[in-house]
């Protein structure tokens, strides 16, 4: 049985410089790439509560190109730059998140462009009613 993996784009200009998609599918799974919490601009909030929901948004977006949605992760990797917004980021994650909620790991890290205060990374395993 052969699966048709296909690539979404999100149109940034880093994925054509650094070399990678917002998105790709994989037959049921999708797996979204790191996600800043940058605007269709290019522009960033300073607040990461804003941010994270940014993020997420644009996390939706690619999801919705798969035929998915956020209800579909499974999995969520969460990079925060600063300790003191993880419980911000987390009351977001858990506003947007309900049962079953993915798996989630947070790690504390610095970015390359300092004005960024959260990366999310999903994997989502589209549902079969």
């Amino acid at each position: 049985m052969s699966t048709k993996r296909r690539a979404i784009s999100s149109g940034s200009k880093f994925e054509k410089l650094a070399g990678y998609s917002r998105a790709v599918v994989d037959g049921e799974w999708v797996f979204v790439s790191g996600t800043a919490g940058h605007r269709a601009d290019g522009s960033i909030s300073g607040d990461p509560e804003e941010q994270t929901r940014q993020s997420l948004r644009t996390i939706a977006h690619a999801l919705e190109q798969a035929d998915a949605s956020l209800a579909d992760i499974v999995r969520l990797n969460v990079y925060i730059a600063d300790r003191g917004d993880v419980m911000t980021v987390s009351k977001v994650l858990g506003e947007t998140f309900s049962d079953p909620r993915p798996t989630n790991t947070t790690i504390i890290c610095g970015f390359p462009v300092e004005d960024i205060k959260v990366e999310i990374e999903v994997t989502a395993l589209k549902r079969r009613d």
